[in-house]
């Protein structure tokens, strides 16, 4: 376990390899599962500021969606995720030329088109973050669908935490991840 500020992350994120492989998955992420993406109460506004630029890359169903249902929903527990396509495909989600899921939220960041890059949690995945009244807790999330991106991430000999740098500096700063790195390198 990893202490740090107000988060304890867990000695996966140092031990295990990670290198996401959507050749070999396709994006899966962003239709298996029981919700949409989940994201931060402070999201909200920015996914509402960004919709309308990021409309044009949506699919035809994933617009319809949102038309019905809204930019995300409040879930039983009291947290939001984006909203899906019949319970399935997050409506952000986009397929390439190749077939492959990508997030059109990021591909409208990427074309210069918004500042909101994608919702952190997917920004940060295979890390959840589950938060206390003290502190967060940074797990990683182990799903047989990312085992291609543990066998390559094995085979690059690349740890989660250097895989996560850039949504680690995007959630904590880059001081933290700094410091991150002086705990887990020596």
């Amino acid at each position: 376990m990893i202490l740090l500020e107000d988060q304890v992350l867990s000695d996966d994120i140092k031990e295990q390899f990670f290198v996401c492989d959507l050749n070999a998955c396709k994006g899966a992420c962003c239709v298996e599962g029981d919700l949409g993406a989940p994201l931060e109460e402070s999201e909200l506004q920015e996914l509402a500021k960004a919709y309308e630029a990021v409309k044009p890359y949506l699919s035809d169903e994933g617009k319809k969606a949102i038309e019905k249902e809204g930019l995300y929903i409040k879930d039983f527990e009291g947290d939001y995720s984006t909203t899906t396509i019949n319970g399935k495909e997050c409506a952000f989600a986009i397929y390439d030329e190749n077939k492959v899921l990508k997030c059109g939220i990021e591909q409208a960041y990427l074309d210069g088109k918004t500042d909101f890059k994608k919702p952190i949690s997917c920004h940060l995945y295979p890390i959840r973050i589950t938060k206390y009244d003290h502190y967060e807790a940074l797990n990683y999330d182990r799903w047989d669908i990312c085992s291609a991106a543990c066998t390559l991430g094995s085979k690059l000999g690349v740890p989660v935490y250097k895989f996560l740098k850039d949504a680690l500096v995007r959630k904590y700063g880059e001081a933290w991840y700094d410091q991150l790195c002086k705990e887990i390198e020596g």
